[in-house]
């Protein structure tokens, strides 16, 4: 079974493409369809709450030797699960979640400290974001207008339209739309992102063997490097076109390049044994 957690402001609706890829291959899916909106599972400033959300996910299926997938924000929770649940893990494949380490994680504990990521992470850019339209058909418009948008499959652009947003409750019509995933909490998601991953992993071993996907043209990877990232997977990196989106941009690659990790994550795990 495939345990999939999904990246900051995309509900793992979005993600349904891929879902039914992997389970045309025969594999079950599970994820949480949205973190840290479920009040018992809070945003805090070392993830906790949502981990626990993931570990609690987890913890309520059957299967043994299960696979952790996760895209950006979800790729660190399945780390920090992983850690925690180490028993559970047949593998882990991250994409495009590169690891901070060394005087970049520095940096961002002091930014924390002092209070000023909601100024200088994509915070600021996520309490701008709009969140409310007249109709699906504004939806549409507003998103197939931008650029990064337009580079995604037009199926996953129209998950996330019909699926990423819900009814406005504010709206008495029952047309009007709005993100399911609020603005709000993306932005204190930005604002408290882990920056001492490597040190947690030391002291909590993910228990599988972890493999890592990058976009070739993804921002994130080229503002964070891979060395740590390097460290981690020891080695086992492999690129996707497109930018830190590219699972929404190449759905069906994304599927089969994550399928071919899961054998050659088997084969490293037989190798041990």
């Amino acid at each position: 079974m495939i345990v999939f957690s999904h990246a900051n402001s995309y509900s793992a609706s979005t993600y349904r493409q891929l879902f039914k890829g992997w389970q045309a291959a025969g594999h079950e899916v599970a994820a949480v369809e949205h973190f840290g909106h479920d009040a018992q599972f809070p945003v805090d400033r070392r993830w906790r709450g949502m981990t626990q959300q993931l570990t609690a996910l987890i913890d309520s299926l059957p299967q043994a030797g299960l696979w952790l997938v996760g895209h950006s924000m979800g790729g660190y929770l399945s780390l920090l699960a992983a850690g925690q649940r180490p028993e559970r893990v047949r593998g882990i494949v991250l994409l495009d979640s590169p690891i901070v380490y060394g005087w970049k994680s520095g940096l961002i504990g002091v930014v924390k400290a002092v209070g000023q990521m909601p100024r200088v992470s994509p915070a600021a850019v996520a309490v701008k974001r709009r969140d409310h339209w007249r109709d699906l058909g504004e939806v549409h418009s507003h998103f197939a207008a931008k650029s990064m948008f337009a580079r995604w499959h037009p199926e996953v652009l129209k998950d996330y339209i019909h699926l990423g947003t819900e009814q406005d409750p504010a709206d008495g019509s029952g047309a009007a739309r709005r993100l399911k995933f609020r603005p709000e909490i993306e932005a204190e998601i930005y604002s408290t992102v882990p920056h001492r991953l490597v040190s947690y992993l030391r002291l909590h071993p993910p228990g599988g063997p972890v493999a890592f996907i990058a976009g070739t043209r993804s921002r994130e990877v080229r503002q964070v490097g891979l060395a740590a990232t390097h460290r981690v997977t020891q080695g086992r990196i492999s690129w996707m076109e497109g930018s830190h989106l590219f699972p929404f941009e190449r759905p069906e690659d994304t599927v089969s390049e994550v399928l071919d990790w899961m054998r050659r994550l088997d084969a490293v795990v037989a190798g041990r044994s």
